[in-house]
């Protein structure tokens, strides 16, 4: 059982629900009265939780109508397929990345999240793992795998200015073309919510990607978690 206040527990689970869809923009809350009765809280312990939410820029409160499902929070843009770097460095906040590990040569690992061709298998592929800022606040934990496909020294020269992306295009002629993602809400298990900072079980979004690009055949993949207690994620795909 969960040792964290019950308006948290509340708050969360509210949380949780608006992020995978059960409540869209729009959307009304149930009443205090009705989430008192199906939680089995008081109205101030509910009404903590839901003030906690639209702090958090989840809701809005309408005098006479309720708590009204409203996203419009602080944006990183964070599902735009350009890079982390570029996308958030254009915002009033500082970025910041810390490489947690590699970039080293790796076998993929079993099972994968897409579909590899047989080249990619042969190859293995790069691997990094990255903490990713915005200002102090632990927004993002990347995997990321890169194939072992004419890449000359790669895993021991470091990115140009932490960025993977402005490594590829300068050293390697490889731009980002297109992407392929899939969005899924979860809930951070201990090691992952202990890099993002957060409490374990806390609303996450996990993305899926998979970054075409100018060189035929050659794919970039990662595997992206992504708190947004703080944050929304934004879209400024152009």
């Amino acid at each position: 059982m969960s040792s964290a206040p019950q308006y948290q527990q509340l708050q969360r689970k509210l949380k949780s629900q608006i992020i995978s869809g059960m409540y869209g923009e729009g959307d009304l809350l149930p009443s205090e009265n009705e989430l008192s009765r199906m939680h089995s809280l008081n109205r101030v312990t509910v009404r903590h939780a839901l003030s906690v939410l639209e702090q958090e820029g989840y809701i809005t409160k309408r005098q006479g109508k309720g708590s009204v499902v409203q996203l419009k929070r602080n944006s990183l843009g964070l599902l735009s397929f350009k890079g982390f770097s570029e996308v958030v460095g254009h915002t009033e906040h500082t970025v910041k990345t810390i490489l947690l590990e590699g970039p080293r040569a790796i076998a993929w690992p079993t099972p994968f999240f897409y579909e590899l061709n047989h080249t990619e298998l042969e190859a293995g592929c790069f691997y990094l793992l990255r903490l990713r800022f915005a200002d102090d606040d632990a927004v993002m934990l990347e995997h990321t795998y890169i194939p072992r496909l004419d890449l000359p020294r790669f895993g021991i020269r470091k990115l140009i200015n932490d960025s993977l992306f402005n490594t590829l295009s300068g050293r390697y002629g490889i731009e980002i073309s297109n992407l392929e993602q899939d969005v899924r809400a979860v809930l951070a298990e201990a090691p992952i919510a202990e890099k993002l900072q957060m409490e374990s079980d806390s609303p996450l979004i996990h993305l899926y990607r998979k970054y075409g690009t100018n060189r035929p055949g050659f794919c970039i993949y990662s595997s992206i978690f992504c708190n947004t207690e703080k944050y929304a994620l934004g879209s400024f795909i152009s």
